[in-house]
């Protein structure tokens, strides 16, 4: 599939400092597929920038590989999620429970038989989701927020939000190797059907040289240090 459009745009959905390990801005398809709208899909989790190695939570890696990490150890697990645009929720489906600790053999398990075994039409879409928002943005574009904490969702189907209200919280629900937010945008409501479609953020910063330098209409590489604070227009 080949979307010949150009980017949509639309604000950046979290809000502090963020890091995108799975982005368009670095490859396409972001995630190697582009199955469940995810061809230019981006991840953001937080990472503690002065550690070797920029860990996305709180203990070491030797407590992660051995024991696993407690979602809540995790810097951006709870953390709030925006509405980009104005829109109208056409989805809202929460109460899938989050597995209480990320352990490697166990996630990369997980992942590897949702990626291989799902049938869209037999499987639930929240075994792979979680739990999930999908937002109307306009005519045939829609928003996806994937993976939500459970419980967090503060939308309901039929609500029209506007541009920066919180939406829910990232989460570690569904098929997530840990708590993070996968965020797309699609041209069907159906998580399952869905093509992926291209977009960019109207603005956010990049730490370059020891300093902020904000870019426009532009998606984050799995280099960079990014932050997005709002200001009122």
């Amino acid at each position: 599939m080949i979307d010949a459009r150009e980017p949509i745009i639309v604000e950046f959905p979290l809000r502090g400092e963020w890091y995108a390990p799975n982005t368009p801005g670095t490859k396409i398809p972001s995630h190697g597929t582009n199955k469940f709208g995810t061809r230019y899909a981006c991840d953001f989790v937080q990472v503690d920038w002065e550690r070797k190695g920029w860990p996305a939570y709180r203990t070491n890696l030797a407590h992660y590989l051995v024991l696993g990490v407690a979602i809540d150890q995790y810097y951006c697990w709870g953390q709030d999620v925006f509405a980009p645009c104005d829109g109208l929720i056409v989805e809202a489906a929460d109460g899938y429970k989050e597995r209480a600790r990320t352990k490697l053999l166990s996630d990369l398990s997980n992942a590897y038989k949702h990626a291989r075994y799902f049938d869209p039409n037999k499987d639930d879409v929240q075994s792979v989701a979680g739990n999930y928002i999908i937002m109307e943005c306009s005519g045939n574009v829609y928003a996806g927020f994937i993976h939500l904490q459970t419980g967090s969702i503060q939308v309901s189907v039929g609500q029209r939000v506007k541009k920066g209200e919180v939406i829910g919280r990232v989460g570690h629900s569904g098929n997530s190797f840990a708590p993070h937010l996968h965020f797309q945008l699609m041209d069907s409501r159906d998580l399952a059907t869905a093509n992926g479609l291209s977009f960019a953020f109207e603005r956010y910063e990049i730490f370059k040289d020891g300093k902020w330098e904000e870019v426009y209409h532009r998606v984050p590489t799995n280099k960079d240090r990014i932050r997005f604070q709002h200001t009122a227009e």
